[in-house]
C-alpha cells in the first residue's frame, strides 16, 4: 500500500461517521489533503468527450465542489456579490435541487481575480456548512433548509477572502480574514454557538512599510503522536490547536517575506513532516510536527528565503517524503521537492494551462491540477522526473480544485461546473 493512502486511512477516524467513504465533503476532500481513495477516474476528456452533464453557474467565482452522496454543493455570486448563494445540483443528471440566497447590501472589496465567493462548503453527511464572509455563516441540511446562521463580522481585504470551514466532530472551524480582525472560531455545528475563539491574530492589510498582510490558507485537522491537531497558518506563523478546547499547542515562525507576510496555500503535512509556503514569493519552509510553545529553532527543517520563491496560491500532495507542487507563476511551474531538505527533485518550468490557483489532488496512482486557462494536466508522481499523462482542455476559465468521487470529477470553470466522467447520462 503507497505511502499516500496510509494517510489518507490513518486519516479517515477525523472523518463524520455519516459520510460515505468515496465522498468529497470539503475543501481538498475528505481529510484535506488533496488525496482520493477512489479508483477508475478519466485522464482524459474534452468539451466533447467524457463529459456526462455540464450546468451554467450564476457568475464566475473560485470557490469549489464538494460531493455527499448524491448530491453536489457549490457557491456562486451575483450582482457584484450582493447575492451569495450555495447551489446543490443532482450528480446523476445536473439537475438543480435547490438554491439558497444570502443578501448582502454593500459591494464588498475584493480583486477581479477573486470574486465574492472564493470558499467552498463543508458537510458532514447530514448538513453543509458555508461561509459567506461578510455576508456570515450558516447551515443548511441536505434538503436546503436553514437550520443557523451567524454574523461573525465585516472582513475588508483588496484581494478578498478564501479560506474555507472545517469540520471535526460536533464542531465546524473557519479561519476568519484575512483583514485587521483575523482570527480561528469554532462553533457548535448543531446549534452555531461559539465553542472557543482565539485572540485577534496581530496584523491588518498592509503594514507601516507597505507590505501586504494577510491569510487565505484553510486549516487542516492530523494526528500528531496520537493527538489530533488543528494545523492554521497565519499571515507570519502557523499555529497548532487542540480543535475541543482552542489551547494553543506550538507555533513556528518564518512566513514573513520581502514583499508582504501572505499565506494562501494550505498546511500540506505528511505523516511526520510538512511544508508551509508563504505567498507572493515569500518563504517556504518544512518543519517536523510537534512539540510545545515556539519550535522554530529545534523543528524547523530548513526555509527557503533567499531569494523570490515562485508564487503559491493552490496547495500541493505529499506522498511519502516529497512534496509535488502546481504554482501559480507566469505561465505556471510544477515541481517535486524533498520536504525533509527542501532539496528541488525537478521542476517543471512551463506549462500551458497558465498559472495555477486550484490545487493538486492524487487519485487512482495520479496526479491532477487545473490550471487558469480551463486544461487540466494528469501526470504520475514520480520523485525521478516529471512524468506527462495528458492535457485537457475545456476552455472556460477556472481558479478551482476539482472534486472525486466514485470515478467521477467534478470541476468547477467560472462558466459551469461539469461531471467529467466516462459514463454517459442514462
Amino acid at each position: 500500500m503507497n505511502a499516500a493512502r496510509v494517510l489518507v486511512l490513518s486519516l479517515a477516524c477525523l472523518m463524520p461517521l455519516t459520510l460515505a467513504a468515496e465522498d468529497w465533503p470539503a475543501f481538498r476532500g475528505p481529510a484535506g489533503n488533496g488525496i482520493s481513495t477512489g479508483t477508475g477516474f478519466p485522464i482524459e476528456w474534452s468539451r466533447d468527450n467524457n463529459i456526462r452533464w455540464r450546468v451554467p453557474l450564476p457568475g464566475p467565482d473560485n470557490g469549489s465542489p464538494i460531493v455527499v452522496d448524491d448530491k453536489v454543493f457549490v457557491l456562486s455570486s451575483e450582482d457584484q456579490g450582493r447575492q451569495r448563494s450555495i447551489l446543490c445540483f443532482d450528480r446523476e443528471d445536473g439537475s438543480q435541487l435547490w438554491k439558497r440566497t444570502v443578501a448582502y447590501d454593500k459591494v464588498e472589496e475584493t480583486h477581479k481575480t477573486n470574486p465574492h465567493c472564493p470558499t467552498t462548503p463543508v458537510s458532514d453527511g447530514k448538513r453543509v456548512v458555508v461561509w459567506h464572509r461578510s455576508a456570515g455563516m450558516h447551515c443548511y441540511n441536505l434538503a436546503g433548509d436553514t437550520l443557523w446562521s451567524r454574523d461573525l463580522g465585516e472582513f475588508h481585504h483588496v484581494w478578498g477572502g478564501g479560506s474555507s470551514p472545517v469540520i471535526y466532530k460536533n464542531l465546524v472551524f473557519q479561519l476568519c480574514g484575512p483583514g485587521e480582525r483575523t482570527f480561528l472560531i469554532a462553533l457548535d455545528l448543531e446549534t452555531g454557538k461559539t465553542v472557543w475563539e482565539s485572540p485577534v491574530e496581530p496584523g491588518g492589510s498592509a503594514s507601516n512599510s507597505g507590505k501586504y498582510i494577510g491569510t487565505w490558507s484553510t486549516p487542516v485537522l492530523t494526528d500528531v503522536a496520537g493527538q489530533t491537531q488543528l494545523i492554521c497558518p497565519y499571515h507570519a506563523r502557523v499555529v497548532a490547536y487542540n480543535p475541543l478546547t482552542g489551547q494553543e499547542l506550538w507555533s513556528m515562525t518564518g512566513l514573513s517575506g520581502n514583499q508582504g507576510d501572505l499565506c494562501y496555500t494550505s498546511p500540506m503535512l505528511g505523516t511526520n513532516h510538512g511544508v508551509i509556503m508563504g505567498g507572493f514569493g515569500g518563504p517556504a519552509f518544512g518543519l517536523k510536527l510537534g512539540g510545545s510553545g515556539d519550535t522554530t529553532s529545534q523543528n524547523q527543517l530548513w526555509i527557503h528565503n533567499e531569494k523570490r520563491n515562485p508564487q503559491r496560491i493552490g496547495s500541493g500532495v505529499i506522498i511519502g517524503d516529497f512534496l509535488y507542487m502546481a504554482n501559480a507563476d507566469t505561465p505556471g511551474s510544477l515541481q517535486c521537492l524533498n520536504i525533509l531538505t527542501g532539496e528541488q527533485q525537478w521542476q517543471e518550468p512551463r506549462t500551458s494551462e497558465g498559472p495555477h490557483w486550484g490545487s493538486l489532488v492524487l487519485a487512482d496512482g495520479f496526479l491532477y491540477v487545473t490550471g487558469q486557462n480551463g486544461i487540466t494536466r494528469v501526470f504520475k508522481p514520480n520523485s525521478a522526473s516529471y512524468e506527462h499523462v495528458a492535457e485537457n482542455d475545456l476552455g472556460e476559465h477556472s481558479n478551482s480544485t476539482p472534486a472525486f468521487s466514485r470515478g467521477e470529477i467534478f470541476l468547477r470553470t467560472w462558466n459551469a461546473l461539469y461531471c467529467v466522467s466516462q459514463a454517459k447520462i442514462r
